[in-house]
Parts: structure tokens; C-alpha cells; sequence
């Protein structure tokens, strides 16, 4: 007979996603998730596999949580310019109002982990529906008339999802203010 769980896999699983997000990967310990998740060995290994592969699972739902919020900014009604607009002033306000210096999961994981090829797949997955969702707004733009033909919705995802990031890693600096502020108008003039 099976022992049913004595609590919720997916609060466990965000529990560690926020530390692995402040700590970072290689910074965690499997201790440290026993600690923080109030958990056994056991329970951590049986429900989410080793220290990895519940890392990686961090960084999906982490994933998901963040498309979910991008897409739901970009394809509301309205305008999608200011929808847009409104998505890169969104990530420059949470990088400056960021105190611990988490920054992205997502952008810690490319840096952290570069020649981990699950992580690379999860990081590509998600730049790519970042541009996707980005680029759609600017394609909504264009068709009302908003962004000029002569721009390519598709180069200025590619170069807002490239700023964002380099947003994500600034905002975890001493000098984040000063580059910031600076950065965010000059980025967004090339959607007029």
C-alpha cells in the first residue's frame, strides 16, 4: 500500500522555485531544500527526482507563471503599442524595485548554467514565447496603424526580448538606477 502525500506538490515545487531563484543553482544545497521546503530527503526525491531535475521543474513553472503574465499584458484590448511599451517599462520597474537582486530565473539559468542542455531548451522556450508574444502586439500595431509599415515586428521582438534580458541582469547591479532609467526611453524610440 502507497502512502498518500502529506502535502501539496505544487507549494513545494514554488517553495523551491523562490530559493533556487534567490540562491541560484549551484548555491543550493539538497540541505537547503530539505530546510526550506520542510521536507525529508525522501519526499524531495520520490515526488521530484534528483537535485536537478527539481530545478528544472522550477524553471518550467517559473516559465509558465511568466508567460502567462507577458501574454496577458500583451493581447488584452487596447492598443498594442502602449501594450508593449507598457510590457518593457513593466520589466525596468520590477528590475529597479527588485532589492534582493533575484532578477529573472530564466535569465540566471542562461547565465548559470549555459552547457546544461535541458536548461538551454527551457531558456530558448522561453525567449521564444517572449518574441512571440511581443511580436504579436507589434503585428496588432501595425494593422491599427500604430507602428510604421516600414518596421518588422519580428527584428523588434528579437530586439526588445535581447533588452529585456539585458534588463534582468543590469537590474542585479549597483548601478541599475543610473543605467536604467536612461535605457528605457532611448530602447523604446525605435517603435516610433
Amino acid at each position: 500500500m502507497s502512502r498518500v502525500k502529506e502535502f501539496d506538490p505544487d507549494a513545494a515545487l514554488r517553495a523551491a522555485m523562490e530559493l533556487f531563484w534567490r540562491k541560484g543553482y549551484e548555491a543550493t544545497s539538497m540541505q537547503d531544500l530539505v530546510d526550506h521546503l520542510g521536507l525529508g530527503r525522501g519526499s524531495i526525491y520520490g515526488t521530484f527526482g534528483s537535485k536537478r531535475e527539481l530545478y528544472l521543474k522550477a524553471v518550467d513553472r517559473y516559465g509558465e507563471d511568466a508567460r502567462e503574465a507577458f501574454v496577458s499584458r500583451l493581447s488584452g484590448p487596447g492598443s498594442g503599442l502602449d501594450a508593449v511599451r507598457g510590457l518593457v517599462r513593466f520589466y525596468v520597474e520590477g528590475a529597479l524595485a527588485d532589492e534582493e537582486h533575484k532578477g529573472c530565473l530564466m535569465t540566471n539559468t542562461a547565465v548559470e548554467l549555459p552547457a546544461d542542455e535541458g536548461a538551454r531548451r527551457r531558456v530558448a522556450t522561453g525567449l521564444e514565447s517572449l518574441e512571440t508574444a511581443i511580436m504579436g502586439a507589434l503585428v496588432r500595431a501595425r494593422a491599427e496603424g500604430e507602428l510604421a509599415p516600414d518596421k518588422d515586428p519580428a527584428s523588434l521582438a528579437r530586439f526588445l526580448v535581447t533588452l529585456l534580458q539585458g534588463v534582468r541582469v543590469v537590474g542585479k547591479t549597483p548601478v541599475r538606477e543610473r543605467f536604467l532609467k536612461d535605457t528605457v526611453e532611448r530602447a523604446l524610440a525605435v517603435l516610433d
